[in-house]
């Protein structure tokens, strides 16, 4: 209603910006805190080549970098934690550390 047309304030006092950002970061680029670890399994746009995400975990920090050279919505194919390919489980389940350094995540989906 004028004179507060195009205005989002609401939205940001009811919470929805939170529950947006959680929608977002955890739902659509796939990133999951669970525990002693984390998760990433995005779902994200065929269109989208690649996305980066950083991420300290107490004096840990974690640079993600997710890649998808066949342009598809999701499925993880590969992880490398500080160049070291994951398998298994520890391809879903990436740990956390507290150890003061900088940990290099790669992931490629396809």
């Amino acid at each position: 209603m004028p004179p507060h047309v195009g205005r989002g304030v609401w939205t940001w006092y009811t919470g929805s910006a939170g529950w947006m950002y959680n929608v977002a970061l955890e739902w659509i680029l796939g990133f999951r805190v669970r525990g002693a670890s984390f998760v990433l399994d995005p779902c994200i746009p065929r269109a989208w080549p690649k996305f980066e995400i950083s991420f300290r975990h107490r004096s840990a920090r974690y640079n993600i970098t997710v890649e998808n050279p066949l342009g598809v919505c999701r499925g993880v194919i590969a992880v490398k934690l500080d160049g070291e390919m994951l398998t298994g489980t520890q391809k879903t389940l990436i740990p956390l550390a507290d150890d003061g350094v900088q940990h290099s995540v790669k992931v490629v989906l396809g």
